[in-house]
């Protein structure tokens, strides 16, 4: 079950299942807090187009029968009697269908007689709704010799509103292929997509290389803020890669040899976003290096100049404190003749006045105060 994010927590979501510990494998017991499930389907062949929502099951077979893929794609996972009822239909293994209603899961794919299942994370981009935090939300992927079931878990938008595009223009490759190039279609949206959320994340970082070295708190929050999202997006793009890596690389009856280029791109691409995410990561952890080093320069600084003005006052201070004792020359020959002179107060301010110059001067000597201007001299 999902639960509010914390404002600065590194965790999307906690891990908690519904069913009882014991329980049969396979149990299906989605979050009642999910919203209710909206179908959409698209099913196609090289010449036709049929776009439906909430159809029947016998329209669902018959679609199936007659083009060659049919696309259900299921959002939100709140109804469980529609999510048994197309495993069913469709043959779907119980295991497969548990692991899309627990919706903590990592990326991978398993292969079930001749059903392909995928499970990945897809990335949106942050939004006022989301108080600028990136959220994920897992993608469940069913691929069959003529049909893909997609499971989302029902936040508004997606990533496939391309993939959309291209199968209602009709002279596509993806209305020529089979189920397995929309699978890739899918795949590389997903991928495609951790793109913007990156490139959002460089021109924060961009702001806060400039603003680390001022004052103030909300450097670090904001910076614990950006640490806390990648580390969310290494955790869902890390294990994609080896899901890519094992959908180009194992044989399957789902791609052909055709789809072995693209799945490879899909792969670099993959690697890449690792690599953005790892080096802003790295990013990250020098300004806060940096920062708390500007920190503690500023400190260091401002202690200097504190310890300097003790340092010039503590002799001036033992002076005045001596002569603050009043033991007049009038009780003994031995007390404070200077109270009796003309000019001994004068004389005492010169002293002072002395003593604290020339400790200026041997600080500024030393480097101790005003580096820079001594430097330019």
């Amino acid at each position: 079950m999902k639960h509010k994010r914390k404002r600065h927590g590194t965790m999307e979501m906690r891990v908690h299942r519904r069913t009882e510990p014991g329980s049969p494998p396979g149990t299906i017991v989605p979050d009642p807090h999910e919203p209710q499930s909206d179908v959409q389907v698209f099913s196609y062949c090289k010449t036709d187009l049929v776009e439906s929502r909430l159809p029947s099951f016998e329209q669902l077979a018959k679609m199936v029968a007659t083009n060659e893929v049919t696309w259900i794609n299921v959002d939100g996972l709140g109804n469980t009697r529609l999510i048994e009822a197309l495993g069913e239909h469709f043959k779907l293994h119980r295991l497969a269908l548990e692991d899309v209603v627990n919706v903590h899961q990592r990326s991978k794919v398993d292969q079930y007689a001749d059903i392909m299942f995928i499970v990945l994370r897809m990335p949106h981009v942050p939004t006022e709704a989301t108080g600028g935090r990136v959220t994920t939300e897992q993608l469940s992927i069913f691929a069959g010799p003529k049909f893909v079931i997609t499971f989302q878990e029902g936040r508004p938008g997606d990533c496939f509103d391309r993939v959309r595009l291209r199968l209602r223009e009709g002279a596509t490759k993806l209305r020529e292929a089979g189920p397995g190039y929309l699978v890739h279609a899918l795949l590389d949206g997903v991928i495609d997509n951790y793109y913007p959320v990156l490139e959002g994340y460089a021109e924060r970082l961009d702001y806060l290389e400039d603003a680390v070295l001022e004052a103030g708190s909300h450097v670090m929050d904001e910076l614990h803020e950006v640490k806390a999202d990648l580390l969310i997006l290494r955790r869902a793009i890390w294990p994609l890669r080896e899901t890519v890596a094992s959908l180009s690389r194992d044989e399957s009856t789902l791609f052909g040899e055709s789809s072995r280029p693209y799945l490879r791109d899909c792969y670099d691409h993959v690697v890449q976003i690792v690599d953005l995410v790892e080096t802003y990561r790295e990013i990250t952890a020098d300004l806060r290096d940096l920062h708390m080093s500007s920190l503690s320069n500023r400190t260091n600084d401002i202690m200097r100049v504190l310890t300097i003005i003790s340092t010039i006052f503590m002799p001036l201070t033992f002076i005045a404190g001596i002569y603050g004792m009043n033991f007049h020359t009038s009780s003994s020959r031995f007390n404070m003749p200077e109270l009796d002179w003309e000019y001994g107060y004068l004389l005492c301010l010169a002293v002072m006045f002395v003593i604290a110059a020339g400790q200026m001067y041997y600080f500024y000597y030393r480097g101790w105060i005003l580096p820079s201007f001594r430097a330019r001299k």
